[in-house]
């Protein structure tokens, strides 16, 4: 049952990746946390390793196909997120955990207001 919920989860972080352009962390990290219990850097860990292969590659070839990519752009991006990424990762696991929970939250609750009013 919990490897079907696991699908379940992820079916629709993709969903909602794809459709909004989201990244599955909104999704995946608050459900292996509350859901499943997990810890917020297990989470945030395993959310990273679940990203990579679909994300950069299958979704971003639909919108490559409908023209919907700047792959300059997408470099230079990438570039920086490589590195972002490991460095963001290193100080991540010094952390505690609710602190490193309440960050994320508190990221969270940002964007959603600024989507909201200012849109």
């Amino acid at each position: 049952m919990q490897i079907l919920g696991l699908i379940l989860t992820g079916l629709a972080a993709g969903i909602m990746s794809g459709l909004l352009g989201i990244g599955g962390a909104t999704i995946v990290i608050p459900a292996l946390v509350y859901i499943y219990g997990m810890s917020q850097h297990m989470s945030q860990g395993t959310t990273l390793a679940m990203m990579v292969p679909p994300i950069g590659l299958l979704a971003a070839w639909q919108y490559w196909k409908a023209g919907n990519v700047n792959v300059s752009w997408a470099i230079f991006l990438c570039l920086g997120f490589f590195f972002g990424g490991l460095i963001g990762a290193y100080f991540a696991n010094f952390i505690p955990e609710l602190l490193l929970r309440r960050v994320f939250g508190v990221f969270l609750f940002i964007i959603a207001l600024k989507l909201f009013f200012w849109g």
